[in-house]
This record gives structure tokens, C-alpha cells and sequence, in this order.
């Protein structure tokens, strides 16, 4: 998100969860460290690399009515964020048409700054960052931060992670071919 970036890098990276159902999950005892609440799931198809605005836009709101939660129920996204300027300029133009005057209120991060982009891998190196701020209150940053682009005006959590308490949280995949994917986790 910084004005001076240059691209994406890519990376090679594994994340794995266990996933179980409630009910599972409490006859076994187990420490339960978050829901995933929705998904939402668009495709746009207009460009096989450039982005458009609506194609996330849908699969965001399409994420929160599947979780059940209002835009201003959400503290912190994790952006798709590759470093380029076109997605950047287009997740943020998304998100503020999704998230209305409570944009500028949500903490935003690419982890992808930090990780690279590890394609396929990305996405669950994603959702576990989205679950650790949940359960650690802590947002991690977009490093490398240097200028603020005008077109991404949004709280991108710049360099040093922060403390806050997340109580519910995105995660943005905006794929080549227009395909996007978003899931939304909450606090149990």
C-alpha cells in the first residue's frame, strides 16, 4: 500500500488448520480459537489480471451476509494486498464502497509484505493471521511502509503491528480470471 511500492514478490509457504465442527471441538475438550462465521465468493471474469472494483465488492458483502454481520462489526481485514498499485487502488475503492464511513475506523494489513505471495498457500497463511489477531488482540503490520498512496487512505497498520481487540475479522483472495474469495471469522 506504500505509494513507492513495486509489485508483488512471490513465496513458498504451507499454513495448515484444523477445522471441526462446535459441537465436536467442545466434547473433545478442545481450545477453540475462532469461528469462521461466512464466505463469499464472486466472480467477475471481465480481465484475466486486471482487477475490478465490483468483483470484490460482491464478495465481500456477500461474506457478511453469510456470516451475519454488519459491516461495523468488523475490526480488522486482512487485504488481498499484493503491492501493486492497481489491486491495492481497487481493495481500497471496495472496501470503502463495503464498509462506508466505518472504513476508516477498521485496522487493514497485508501480511503478503511480509510472506510474500505464496499463491494457493497464501489464503491459509491469511486465515491464520486473521485468527491470531483475534485471539492475540493484535493486528499485524504491511511492512515496508514508507509513503502514503491518496488512493489507499485507509489504516493499512504501517511497519509495527498494534494492539487492538478484534472481535471480528476478513480475509480478501482476489485471484487472475476475477476469481474472489472471502471468509470471515469471528471471536468465540
Amino acid at each position: 500500500f506504500s505509494a513507492d511500492r513495486q509489485g508483488l514478490v512471490l513465496g513458498e509457504g504451507a499454513g495448515m488448520v484444523v477445522l471441526e465442527t462446535y459441537e465436536h471441538a467442545m466434547a473433545r475438550g478442545a481450545t477453540i480459537l475462532a469461528e469462521i462465521a461466512g464466505a463469499g465468493l464472486s466472480g467477475d471474469a471481465s480481465d484475466i489480471v486486471a482487477p475490478t472494483i465490483e468483483g470484490p465488492e460482491a464478495a465481500m458483502r456477500f461474506c457478511l451476509v453469510d456470516a451475519r454481520l454488519n459491516p461495523e462489526d468488523i475490526d480488522y481485514i486482512n487485504a488481498h494486498g499484493t503491492g501493486t498499485k492497481a489491486n491495492d487502488q481497487i481493495e481500497t475503492a471496495a472496501i470503502k464502497r463495503v464498509f462506508g464511513d466505518h472504513a476508516s475506523r477498521l485496522s487493514i494489513s497485508s501480511t503478503k509484505s511480509m510472506h510474500a505471495h505464496c499463491l494457493g498457500a497464501s489464503g491459509a497463511l491469511e486465515l491464520i493471521a486473521c485468527v491470531m489477531a483475534i485471539r492475540e488482540g493484535i493486528v499485524p503490520p504491511t511492512a515496508n511502509f514508507r509513503e502514503t498512496d491518496a488512493d489507499c487512505d485507509l489504516d493499512i497498520t504501517p511497519n509495527v503491528a498494534r494492539e487492538r481487540k478484534v472481535r471480528a475479522a476478513i480475509s480478501n483472495g482476489f485471484a487472475f480470471g476475477g476469481t474472489n474469495a472471502v471468509l470471515a471469522f469471528k471471536a468465540v
